[in-house]
């Protein structure tokens, strides 16, 4: 474990990082700036405010208490300040509204719901909701009951004293938690069913950050932007947490908008990126791509889907002294499982790297016995970063855990040095007359037309293949659905090519930029 991360919870992590620098700039959000030690101060008002709220909303340790909002520093101590208050932090997707909103709030027991103003009429009625962030309270102010007086979160100008100083006893009860305690509820993106809350400890999310720096690098003079939601927790767990334990400046933005990117870049304040395939590729066809200074961006990350072969080469091309990352993994691993670093991309660009510190990994058939390198089958973890189950959900924690390993539904193959490459996931796996297609491999294909801006592949019911493997194509010039299938057949064998080429204007995705197949396979199954 990094001596940055001797510390059992979570908040710990910010503390060590106060005491050890605390004057060093930890966190800018627009024209605001955090301090290691004003930072850890705030979280301590709020954690203590937080307490004392359990008077009106009955909160006692253990109760969970959901955010509901876009990127700021509030959102940062919110989370923070629920896990030293010990409460489960419920991080909530923005973009959920109606009963998909509601189901989270209601599985997960949220007794209170932390939101953005402009979001809180979509809260149902019968879950208590405080603002997060307001143009007239602050966040903490907002916590109290009275409000008391204070500067605003949100007005342009440093903590003062209000957000600065701890709430006398703050901290009386921090040492009281416990590594296994539940922290956070981490939702699946559900892109195969409604999702499910994964019940993060604090020891496995301090694990997790421990693999985070040593695999990805991390180091205290990085300048990171934090584009990607809060709420997703590769953006929170593999990348922010982790920066502020190694005590880093770090900068929220309220969302990857290619021309603030290109600015913090060009300005020097941005050296490091974490984004899935899709910003990555939104960055790349943005027409000041060639023409942006970008020479300051050093560290590149991706993950949340698969990056396309092409894609990359096209990004690697452009920036060729860029270091690029591959992460993968998934919620319920925290999320980081394995990495492909920048000295190993030649010759396996579509690997995602080997497993992380504290992660143990195994290909597996459906029996659960290992199959040789190179065969295709299921990934299956041990690891101290793993949660805990799905809450409330006895039934999918058992057919999760099997024989004390974890089956991820991802499917993969292990070469001979021990790095893993995903196929696909289990259940996006195409039956195609009797015999198994990746979708991935066929995207691949497509990606090298040049007419072809994304692709997935699904597989649709059909009376002759069982399922026909079928292409949905998002154009960025004009293209036929011939000339696509013709490019196809030409790379693949017949087996594999798509029966059709289904143009589309664009992809449905969830809020972490992944395609949502499941989505496609209902809409056009009939058709």
């Amino acid at each position: 474990m990094d001596r940055r991360l001797l510390t059992r919870t979570v908040d710990g992590v910010l503390r060590m990082s106060a005491r050890r620098v605390p004057d060093r700039t930890a966190v800018r959000y627009g024209e605001r700036t955090w301090t290691y030690a004003e930072l850890d101060a705030a979280v301590s008002t709020a954690a203590g405010l937080l307490r004392e709220a359990g008077q009106w909303t009955g909160l006692t340790e253990g109760d969970r208490v959901a955010t509901y909002a876009h990127n700021s520093d509030a959102y940062l101590i919110a989370f923070l300040a629920c896990a030293r208050a010990g409460l489960v932090h419920v991080p909530v997707n923005h973009h959920l509204t109606g009963d998909d909103l509601g189901y989270v709030l209601r599985q997960s027991g949220s007794s209170l719901v932390l939101a953005d103003p402009a979001l809180a009429g979509r809260v149902p009625d019968d879950i208590r909701v405080r603002p997060l962030r307001d143009t007239e309270d602050s966040f903490l102010a907002a916590l109290a009951c009275p409000a008391p007086a204070g500067p605003a979160l949100s007005e342009p100008a440093p903590a003062g004293p209000a957000l600065s100083e701890p709430a006398p006893g703050a901290d009386s009860y921090q040492a009281d938690r416990d590594a296994r305690d539940l922290v956070q509820l981490l939702y699946t993106s559900g892109t195969t069913a409604l999702p499910k809350g994964a019940m993060m400890t604090h020891r496995a999310l301090v694990h997790e950050y421990a693999s985070a720096i040593e695999a990805l690098d991390l180091h205290e003079d990085d300048r990171p932007v934090h584009a990607l939601p809060l709420y997703h927790s590769a953006q929170m767990h593999v990348f922010l947490l982790p920066y502020l334990a190694v005590g880093a400046e770090n900068t929220i933005v309220d969302g990857p908008d290619p021309a603030v990117l290109f600015d913090l870049i060009g300005a020097g304040r941005c050296d490091s990126l974490f984004a899935p395939p899709t910003v990555w590729i939104g960055l790349a066809r943005h027409p000041e791509f060639a023409t942006r200074d970008l020479s300051a961006l050093r560290k590149a990350y991706y993950g949340a889907s698969i990056m396309p072969v092409p894609v990359l080469e096209g990004l690697r091309g452009r920036l060729p002294a860029l270091r690029f990352y591959n992460c993968f993994g998934q919620s319920e691993i925290g999320p980081l499982a394995t990495v492909l670093g920048p000295d190993e991309h030649e010759g396996r660009m579509d690997s995602c790297g080997r497993p992380v510190r504290h992660v143990r990994a195994r290909i597996v058939d459906e029996h659960g016995k290992d199959v040789p390198d190179g065969t295709p089958g299921e990934v299956v973890y041990q690891s101290p970063q793993l949660c805990a189950g799905y809450w409330d959900k006895p039934e999918e924690t058992k057919e999760a855990f099997r024989d004390g390993w974890f089956r991820s539904g991802d499917l993969a193959v292990r070469d001979a040095e021990g790095y893993f490459t995903v196929v696909d996931r289990v259940k996006d796996v195409i039956n195609s007359g009797g015999v198994l297609v990746a979708s991935r491999q066929v995207e691949d294909v497509l990606y090298t037309h040049p007419a072809v801006a994304e692709a997935a592949v699904v597989g649709l019911p059909d009376a002759r293949w069982i399922e026909a493997v079928t292409a949905f194509v998002v154009p960025r010039a004009e293209v036929t659905e011939a000339e696509l299938l013709a490019h196809a057949r030409e790379k693949l064998p017949h087996f594999k090519a798509p029966k059709r080429v289904i143009l589309i204007d664009s992809l449905p995705r969830n809020a972490s930029g992944k395609i949502l197949k499941r989505e496609l396979r209902e809409r056009f199954q009939d058709r």
